[in-house]
């Protein structure tokens, strides 16, 4: 069973407390944006694939993936899901003991969307773009972006922190000129006429570790089995969700995706059927998060692809595929 909640109070400490029945295993899920993880996950709870393993996972929402980090710090999730970069922030500076035992999205799945007024990247001097929050992934990835363009994110343009949800309507109003969003996003900003994708990333050929799983090291130790079920669950949950279009369509729509037909194909091609952690899209991400408070900013020291690896060694992968 799969329960997706936003992070309030009552609801929090409701949660923490839940005590989950004797056949299922509570597993604790942060995820942040409302796109590419939380629709993976809701295909999984819909294909039953955490009942049958016993998991009783708990979605929880962040505005951000810099605030999903500061839960993991304070020790409220098992596992963080989505933004890479932004838990690998919290685990450079070394603010959080953590490892990333996934990543099952080694692109950017995301499209910079700009004004229609917008023709060339210089267009965007002194006007504003936006992020969701300082520190996280989109702040991330859109500075990276800028500097491709020639751009001091610094000087050159004015960078706000704006929500998921108030973004396209204050493109769509003129408030703002450039914004980061994810690939399921995007028909809802085109079909409007105010603006076009300036660049889509998918179609960028750098590894990038975006989407995957980090979790606290010591839970390697102690909750080992259980993650091990989660990881397959995940593998099996890939499978699903690039295999069977017509769940996933419904899955999308259900989650009121406009125009599923764009972005599934596309989100679908990305996920990788073997979700392990390699050095060069990890690599990336420890160098677009490097700061001078950074004291771990090798890709070695923080991916663990050892649940996956033993998952591939028993022919799960191969069996599911038919290889």
């Amino acid at each position: 069973m799969l329960k997706s909640t936003y992070l309030v109070p009552s609801l929090f400490v409701a949660l923490l407390f839940a005590s989950p029945s004797s056949a299922q295993q509570l597993v604790r899920v942060g995820y942040s944006g409302t796109g590419v993880a939380k629709n993976l996950h809701k295909t999984i709870e819909r294909a039953g694939i955490w009942k049958k393993r016993g998991l009783d996972v708990r979605l929880i929402y962040f505005t951000s993936g810099a605030t999903m980090a500061q839960a993991m710090v304070g020790g409220d999730l098992d596992l963080a899901d989505s933004d890479v970069p932004a838990m690998l922030n919290a685990v450079s500076v070394g603010a959080l003991d953590g490892k990333l035992i996934s990543v099952y999205i080694n692109r950017f799945p995301f499209a910079f969307v700009v004004r229609n007024d917008i023709k060339t990247p210089e267009d965007l001097k002194g006007k504003q773009v936006a992020i969701s929050r300082f520190g996280s992934s989109s702040d991330v990835t859109t500075r990276m972006l800028l500097r491709q363009f020639n751009l001091d994110p610094e000087k050159d343009v004015r960078i706000i922190q704006a929500t998921g949800t108030t973004r396209v309507p204050a493109m769509i109003a003129g408030q703002l000129h450039g914004t980061l969003l994810g690939t399921y996003d995007v028909p809802i900003i085109t079909d409007s006429g105010c603006c076009r994708v300036m660049v889509d990333m998918l179609e960028l050929p750098i590894d990038y570790a975006r989407f995957g799983q980090v979790v606290p090291t010591q839970l390697l130790k102690t909750k080992r089995d259980l993650l091990l079920k989660f990881a397959e669950g995940l593998i099996e949950g890939i499978y699903v969700f690039k295999t069977n279009k017509e769940l996933a369509l419904s899955v999308l729509r259900a989650e009121g995706v406009k125009g599923p037909e764009y972005s599934y194909p596309r989100v679908a091609a990305a996920m990788r059927e073997r979700p392990i952690p390699e050095t060069k899209g990890v690599q990336a991400v420890m160098d677009s998060v490097k700061t001078a408070n950074s004291k771990i900013t090798q890709a070695k020291d923080v991916m663990d692809g050892s649940l996956i690896e033993e998952i591939d060694r028993s022919g799960y992968m191969k069996k599911l595929y038919g290889r």
